[in-house]
Formats: C-alpha cells, structure tokens, sequence
C-alpha cells in the first residue's frame, strides 16, 4: 500500500524531496479563472456571486437570498442533534480556554533619557471565515476559525458556507451562532472570497479572511492578500508518523487513514525504524479500508501519496521529519524525548499512543488550522495573534533627541537621506555638522 523509502541509502533525503516536491505539483492553481471571478465580483457584487454560485454548486434555485435571516439561523440552529450539540459545546470550551492562554501583554517603559517606548494590541475590526459546504461541512471549522477571533476581541466576524437552494447543517450554524458570528452568507467558493474582500450590496467588506477551501478559494485568497490579509495558503491535509516495534498497527493505520480520507492529495507518512512494523500496518491499511465510506478518496490518497520511510537512526528519524515538516507529527516512538527536543518543523505534535491526530481536528484545545505543503519550516498554525494588531508608540523627550539624535543623523548622512537628518536637525539649537 505505502510506498517505500529508505533513508539509510545515500541521497535518500534528496529523493524524500523529490517525493513531496511531486505532490505539490498535483496541486493547480486555477488562476485565470479566479481572477476573473474576482473582477466580475468587484464590478457586478451580489449579481455576479449568484451567478457563480448557481454555476458552481449547480443549484437551479431563483432565490435571490445570499444571507441567512435571524429567524433562519434560529430555526436551523434548534435543529441540531443533542449529542451533537453538547458535542460542540465541550469543543467550544476546551478551544476557547486554550486560546485564552495565548493572549499577549503590552508593555512600556522608559529609557534613561526618559523616552517612553510601548507596544500594544488591538483586535483586527472585521473578520471573514469561509466555511467549506457539501461532503466537506465542518462545524469543527467554524469553532477553530472564529474562537480566536473571538478570544482576541474582534467584535464582527462574518461567515460564508454554501447553501443557496440547499439544506444547510444545522450543526455549522449552531457552532456560528455560538461564536458570536454577526452574519452568515449562503455561498462558497472563489466568488465569497471576491465578496468578502470587495464588499457588496449584501456582503459586508472585512480585514482579513481565515478558512479552508478547494484550490479556487485558496488561489482567490492568494490573489486577494494585500486587499485584506489572510490566515495562510493551506494546501490538503498530511500527517507523519513516527512509530517503533511497540507501536500497534492497527492504531497507526487508523491514524493514516483518518488523513487520507480528506483528501486524493491528502498524504499519510509513517516513519519508523522497524521493518515489521511497516509491513504489519500495510496489511491493517487494506482490512481497515475495506470497509470505510471514504474508501475511494482513501485509498487514491494513499496508492499515490502514501509512504512508509525505514530510518535505522534517531537521527535519520529527525532529518526525514524536519524534511517533510508535517501539518500533523505523531509520537508513537520509546525514545519520544530525545527525538522532541530537536524537531524544528512541524504544525501540531501528538505525543504518546493515546493522541491521535484526530483529538486535536476536534476538541483537544490547539487549532487545526495549521501549515501544510512544508510551510511549517516558516509559519505556525493559526492563534489569538491572527487577529491582532501591533502598534509601537514612541515619545521622546527634549534631552532624549538632544542624546540620541546626532547618532541618527550620521546614520542618515550614511545612506544619502537629508531629508531625514534635517528632520532632527532643526529640533537641536545648535547646528549638528
């Protein structure tokens, strides 16, 4: 099932890259379309995102409604599954308490000239989150997209899920009204990201837009960042991991499988020092598939993106994980310790056999939006920090640029900016040559 790599030979780090290299490739970017759904939208708003709408989601409805009335979201929301419900509720609170933690301190203080230098935050004012409709409708992204938003104290979050002519979940409105969410729109798609970033008729305009979505909404909002910040460009999902001769099989399948079924470019990994191991999971991969809903996007998934990398070494371990730099990075390994201290590059890492990935997609605390594709080797996943604002503020005293500014203008004079020196130089009495 797995392909194989060892990466005990030599240039295997060179062919693990060219593996991963290849699935970025599978990855389109259907740029001339988005950027002419983007220029319809910005000219024609609420028309032209009907329009897509009806196209792309292939709906025959007339209405005109991009937006779920209060009544609707109150009918829609009531009709939630009970376990369900207190399902998302335990979420709620266990997300919202994690990203509470993250909630960052100003500071000021003076130098010794007196000087007063500060930093604080403020929330970003309005926030657009793009919540992915069909077989992909998830409540659990609503929860990790706007409870930062929230916790960071941005007052107007606006929702956009696919819904026109179509039931929605009740679940995802649930979970948006639970957050606060001030308006939920009815479409999806590259034409939503336009909406949000340009406003319409019926859109509110925001500051900056957060969410999953096919390649079009990640292309659109790749093309849209500068208009409005985004949260990152987020490619399929992925998990590595890392398991030894004591690991069960069968739970590390599950884990791989549970990746795999998002996606067809959806890639599971699983690295270990332990040949039996990797043949023992393969074996789990094809009973456990057998009977799995998803079995075709699974099974696509691993056939072409699935690996299985044998490392003799902790060392050999941690090269093929600061390598991939995983979305999602499982522990199943003895020696876990020695090999956490020194991995540089991964979203999320699941510790210990009882921490399956899918613990965190839901409830555990952390966010599942996370860098995928290897961004993780620059960026983090998203937190309370997304959605603020950092702002300096700086007073100087009289004998603050009397002390400091004759070095500020040599450093000018340095790299030819007058201008910049006269500014200091006219506020000293006496001329500074």
């Amino acid at each position: 099932m797995l392909k194989y790599l060892n990466l005990n030979k030599k240039n295997s780090l060179k062919r693990l890259e060219l593996i991963l290299n290849s699935r970025k490739l599978k990855q389109r970017n259907q740029l001339n379309i988005v950027r002419n759904i983007l220029s319809n939208v910005k000219k024609n708003g609420d028309k032209a995102v009907i329009k897509y709408e009806r196209k792309f989601s292939n709906v025959k409805t007339s209405s005109k409604k991009i937006k779920f009335s209060k009544n609707e979201i109150n009918t829609i929301s009531k009709k939630i599954d009970k376990n369900l419900k207190r399902s998302i509720d335990i979420a709620f609170k266990r997300i919202k308490f994690f990203h509470s933690k993250q909630k960052f301190l100003s500071f000021n203080y003076k130098d010794s000239y007196k000087n007063e230098l500060s930093y604080k935050y403020s929330p970003i004012d309005r926030v657009g989150v793009y919540v992915p409709g069909g077989t992909a409708s998830y409540p659990s992204t609503v929860l990790m997209n706007c409870i930062p938003a929230l916790v960071a104290g941005v007052n107007n979050i606006y929702l956009t899920t696919p819904a026109l002519g179509v039931s929605v979940n009740p679940a995802i409105i649930y979970a948006a009204k639970k957050c606060g969410v001030k308006e939920i729109y009815k479409t999806g798609g590259a034409h939503s990201i336009a909406a949000l970033t340009y406003g319409t008729k019926t859109f509110k305009k925001v500051d900056k837009i957060v969410g999953p979505g096919n390649t079009f909404v990640t292309s659109a909002k790749k093309e849209v960042f500068g208009e409005v910040g985004i949260d990152m460009i987020a490619g399929p999902s992925e998990v590595s991991i890392v398991a030894d001769k004591d690991a069960n099989p069968d739970w590390v399948a599950s884990d791989l499988i549970a990746q795999a079924e998002h996606d067809i470019l959806a890639q599971s990994i699983l690295i270990s020092n332990n040949k039996k191991l990797i043949k023992s999971v393969n074996r789990s991969l094809k009973l456990q598939l057998l009977n799995l809903p998803k079995k075709k996007i699974a099974k696509k998934s691993i056939k072409n993106f699935g690996l299985a990398i044998y490392a003799k070494s902790q060392i050999k371990i941690l090269d093929a994980i600061n390598t991939i730099a995983p979305e999602h990075l499982e522990i199943s390994f003895s020696g876990y310790k020695n090999i956490l201290k020194k991995i540089k590059n991964a979203g999320s890492i699941f510790i210990g056999k009882f921490s399956p990935e899918a613990m965190g997609d839901y409830l555990a605390g952390p966010n599942h939006v996370l860098p995928t594709s290897g961004s993780a080797k620059f960026s983090s996943g998203l937190s309370v920090n997304d959605f603020l604002k950092r702002h300096s503020l700086i007073k100087i005293t009289k004998s603050g640029i009397e002390r400091l500014g004759p070095s500020v203008i040599n450093l000018a004079k340095h790299e030819n900016l007058d201008g910049h020196a006269n500014s200091i130089k006219i506020r000293l009495k006496k001329k500074v040559d």
